[in-house]
C-alpha cells in the first residue's frame, strides 16, 4: 500500500501543489463566509 501511494504521488506531483492550494483557498473562503455574519 505504501508503494502504491508513492507511485501515485510521483505520477501526479505536478498538480499536487495546485490541488493543495485550491483546497486551502476553498477552506479559507468557507471559514470567511461562516464568520462574516459575526462581523456585520
Amino acid at each position: 500500500m505504501l508503494t502504491e501511494m508513492k507511485e501515485v504521488l510521483s505520477r501526479c506531483s505536478e498538480t499536487l501543489i495546485e490541488d493543495a492550494l485550491g483546497v486551502a483557498a476553498v477552506f479559507s473562503l468557507l471559514i470567511a463566509a461562516l464568520y462574516l455574519p459575526h462581523l456585520v
